[in-house]
C-alpha cells in the first residue's frame, strides 16, 4: 500500500514533466520572436490597437496551471524515511544487547498502548520501536541490517508507475478496461490523428494553401483582368468557400450589406436587379465579400461576435492567399512565357488596402493625384475631411506630403486639420517607418558587347530601402489589421504597352543573415565566370555585403532576348502593405540583329518557372470591362509619349535608377 501511494504521488510530477517538455521551448520561441517584433514595430500612440491573441492567454493560463503543479507538488511531497534502528531507539551503532534492552523497555513506558492511549503514540510503537527492538535482537536480522542496511537483507531495484491512485486500485474485472484505455490512448489515437493529418495535408501546397484554390486563380487570372474585378476572383479560394454561412448570419450580413454597398461595384442604374444577382451568388462568396468590404471601410464595430470570428478567419488566410494569387498573375504564360502586369498590380493594391483598411474607392483618381487620397488614410487620426483640408494649403499629393519638413507638417496639422501635438507626433512616427525604394537596374549579355535577339539577358538589380527612423527591418503601421504583417515587395520588369511581365520576383527586407549569404555567393559566383582574381572577388563580395546591411537587396535574373527591336520596359517595385511607397522607373531596351555565329540556347528546365500541379492552361480568353478605378499605374496617351521619351541605351546595354513613388520616373545612360 504504501508503495502505491508512493507511486501516485509521482503523478503530478510525471504531468509536470509532460506539460514543461513542450511548453518551455515553446516560451522561449515565443519569447524571442515577440523580442524582434518589438524591435521592428512602430512605438505609436494610436487610439486603435491589434486584437488581443488567444495564443498568448492560453500561454499564461498553461503556465498559471504549472505553477499550481509546482505548489502541489511542493505540499505533498515527504521526504523518504530511511529505516535506522539504533537511532529509533535513541542508541548509537553498535550497541550492546543490554543497552538495547533497555532502551526498548524505557520507550515502551513511553509509548506502549497500555501506557499511553495516544493513537499516534500506538502507531509509533507498532511501525517502529517493535521493528527496531526485532531488527537488533534477532541475529539474522541484526546481521543483515550491518551488512546490507536492511533487516530483510541484500533489497532489489523498485520500480512504480506514476499513475493516479484510483487506476492502481483496480481488480481483475477493471484490468481489461485498462487495457483497452492504454491501447487507445498509445496505439489508435496516435493512428487517428496521422491518418487525419496525411489526409489533409495532402489537399495543402508548401504555402498552406489548397491545391484546388490553384488551381481556381490560374483559371480564373486573365490578362485584362482590372483591379476591382481581383476581389471577384480572390473571394473563390476554396478557404473560404469551406468557412461555414449559418441562418443566424443572414440577418447581420444584410446590416453589412446596407454599410458596404457603395463598395460592391452595383450598377446605381439597375441597383434592384443588381441586389438580386448580389445575393444569388453562393452563400459563402456573398460572406466573404461583406467581411473584405467590412476591413476596407473599417465598419467592424457592426460585426456580431459570430460573424467576428469568421472575419479574423477571412483576415488570417488573406496575406498568403494574395501571395499565391499573385504568383497565378505572373507565372510565365504561353507563347512568349510572360506573366501578366494588369492584374499582378490589381493583386498588390488589393493587398495594400485589406492590411491598410482603406476603400478600394478611395484609390480613384482626384485632381493632381493618380493615386486618390488613399495613400493618407494609412496614417493615423486622418480622414477623408482631413484631407480636403489640407489639399486648400496646395498638398494635393501624398509625395507633397511627405516632402515637408517635421515642422512644416506639425503646423500643417494643427493649425489646419485641427490637430493635437499627440496626434501630430503620431503621424510622424509612421511617416518615419514608411519605406522609401530605389532601384538600380542594369539588363546586359554576360560577356558580350550589347544584346541581340537570342541571347540570354541578365538582369542585375539592387533594391535599396530607407526609411526616416532609420530602421531596416520594420512591421508596418496597420492597426485596424489583426495579425502580424511583414513587408513584403515584387520587383517586376515589365512592358506596360503589351501588359507582358518579363521577370518577377519577390524581396524582403526581414532576414539580413540569409540575404548577406545569398548575395555572397551570388557575387562570388559572377566574379569567378568572369575571371576576376582572388583579391577581386573579395573586395566585390564586401561591398555587397556591406550593401545588404546598409538596407540593398541583390535580385538577379535572366530571360531571353526577343526579336530585334527597341522595347519600352518598366521596372516595378510595389509594397504589399503600405500605399504609396511603391517605385516605378523606365528602361529602355535595344535588341540587335544577330551577327553572332549560333545562339546561347534558350532557359534551362530548371530555370523556367513550373507551373503548378494540377493547374492547365486555359486556352479561351475573357475580356473584362474596364468600369473601376484607375489604377496608380495606369498608362495614358500622354504617359506613353513621355515614356517614349525618357530612358537610355548603350550599345544594346540597358541601365537604369529609380526612386520610390509611382509618380516619380528617371532614366539615365550608362556606358
Amino acid at each position: 500500500m504504501g508503495a502505491s501511494e508512493e507511486n501516485s504521488a509521482l503523478f503530478p510530477i510525471f504531468v509536470l514533466t509532460l506539460m514543461a517538455l513542450p511548453l518551455v521551448p515553446y516560451t522561449i520561441v515565443n519569447l524571442f520572436g515577440a523580442f524582434k517584433k518589438k524591435a521592428a514595430k512602430i512605438n505609436c500612440q494610436c487610439s486603435i490597437s491589434n486584437f488581443s491573441t488567444y495564443s498568448n492567454l492560453t500561454l499564461v493560463l498553461l503556465w498559471v496551471v504549472m505553477a499550481v503543479l509546482v505548489y502541489y507538488i511542493k505540499q505533498i511531497s515527504t521526504e523518504v524515511q530511511i529505516f535506522e534502528p539504533f537511532s529509533i531507539l535513541g542508541l548509537e551503532y553498535g550497541a550492546s544487547d543490554s543497552e538495547i534492552k533497555k532502551a526498548y523497555r524505557r520507550l515502551s513506558i513511553q509509548y506502549h498502548p497500555d501506557k499511553n492511549p495516544d493513537p499516534e503514540a500506538h502507531s509509533y510503537f507498532v511501525e517502529f520501536i517493535s521493528k527496531a527492538y526485532q531488527a537488533l535482537t534477532d541475529p539474522i536480522s541484526r546481521e543483515n541490517f550491518e551488512k546490507y542496511g536492511h533487516p530483510d537483507g541484500r533489497q532489489g531495484l523498485q520500480m512504480g508507475i506514476a499513475l493516479p491512485q484510483f487506476l492502481l486500485n483496480i481488480d481483475g474485472a477493471s484490468e481489461g478496461i485498462l487495457l483497452l484505455g492504454i491501447v487507445g490512448v498509445c496505439i489508435i489515437l496516435p493512428l487517428t490523428v496521422s491518418v487525419i493529418y496525411l489526409s489533409r495535408s495532402s489537399k495543402y501546397t508548401g504555402n498552406y494553401v489548397m491545391h484546388s484554390t490553384l488551381a481556381a486563380y490560374y483559371h480564373l487570372m486573365k490578362p485584362s483582368l482590372a483591379p476591382s474585378k481581383v476581389m471577384d476572383v480572390f473571394i473563390k479560394a476554396s478557404e473560404f468557400m469551406d468557412i461555414p454561412v449559418h441562418r443566424s448570419d443572414e440577418e447581420p450580413l444584410q446590416r453589412l450589406f446596407v454599410l458596404v454597398r457603395s463598395e460592391l461595384n452595383l450598377d446605381l442604374k439597375n441597383i434592384r436587379q443588381e441586389q438580386a444577382k448580389f445575393w444569388k451568388q453562393h452563400p459563402a462568396l456573398v460572406k466573404t465579400e461583406l467581411l473584405l468590404q467590412t476591413q476596407l471601410t473599417r465598419e467592424t464595430a457592426a460585426l456580431s461576435p459570430t460573424l467576428q470570428r469568421d472575419f479574423r478567419r477571412v483576415l488570417e488566410l488573406a496575406p498568403r492567399l494574395l501571395e499565391e494569387l499573385m504568383k497565378m498573375a505572373i507565372i510565365p504564360r504561353p507563347p512568349v512565357g510572360h506573366g501578366w502586369l494588369r492584374p499582378a498590380i490589381g493583386v498588390v493594391e488589393l493587398s495594400q488596402s485589406i492590411v491598410q483598411a482603406v476603400p478600394l474607392s478611395a484609390r480613384k483618381a482626384a485632381g493632381a493625384s493618380s493615386e486618390g487620397y488613399a495613400p493618407f488614410l494609412q496614417l493615423p487620426h486622418f480622414s477623408e475631411a482631413v484631407v480636403k483640408k489640407i489639399a486648400r494649403k496646395k498638398v494635393r499629393t501624398f509625395q507633397d506630403f511627405r516632402d515637408m519638413t517635421p515642422d512644416e507638417r506639425a503646423d500643417l496639422l494643427t493649425q489646419v486639420a485641427g490637430f493635437s501635438n499627440g496626434e501630430s507626433h503620431d503621424v510622424e512616427m509612421v511617416l518615419e517607418m514608411m519605406p522609401s525604394v530605389t532601384i538600380d537596374i542594369t539588363c546586359e549579355t554576360e560577356g558580350e558587347e550589347g544584346i541581340q535577339e537570342g541571347d540570354i539577358v541578365t538582369m542585375h538589380t539592387w533594391v535599396t530601402l530607407n526609411r526616416g527612423s532609420g530602421l531596416i527591418r520594420a512591421l508596418p503601421h496597420c492597426p485596424y489589421f489583426p495579425f502580424d504583417k511583414e513587408e513584403n515587395f515584387w520587383l517586376m520588369l515589365a512592358d506596360s504597352f503589351s501588359n507582358d511581365v518579363w521577370l518577377s520576383q519577390k524581396v524582403s527586407f526581414m532576414d539580413e543573415a540569409t540575404s548577406i549569404i545569398a548575395v555572397s555567393k551570388t557575387i562570388q559566383e559572377s566574379k569567378e565566370g568572369s575571371g576576376a582574381s582572388a583579391r577581386e572577388i573579395n573586395v566585390a563580395v564586401k561591398e555587397a555585403i556591406e550593401k545588404v546591411k546598409n538596407g540593398s537587396r541583390l535580385v538577379m535574373g535572366k530571360f531571353q532576348a526577343p526579336a530585334e527591336g527597341n522595347y519600352n520596359l518598366s521596372s516595378f517595385c510595389l509594397c504589399d502593405s503600405w500605399i504609396g511607397c511603391d517605385a516605378k522607373s523606365n528602361i529602355k531596351l535595344k535588341v540587335m540583329k544577330r551577327s553572332r555565329a549560333g545562339t546561347r540556347g534558350g532557359f534551362a528546365a530548371d530555370e523556367t518557372p513550373a507551373m503548378e500541379d494540377g493547374i492547365e492552361e486555359d486556352e479561351e480568353e475573357e475580356e473584362e470591362d474596364f468600369d473601376d478605378y484607375e489604377s496608380e499605374y495606369s498608362e495614358d496617351e500622354e504617359d506613353t509619349k513621355e515614356t517614349k521619351s525618357k530612358g537610355a541605351v548603350a550599345n544594346g546595354s540597358a541601365h537604369n535608377k529609380g526612386n520610390s513613388s509611382g509618380s516619380d520616373e528617371s532614366g539615365s545612360e550608362a556606358d
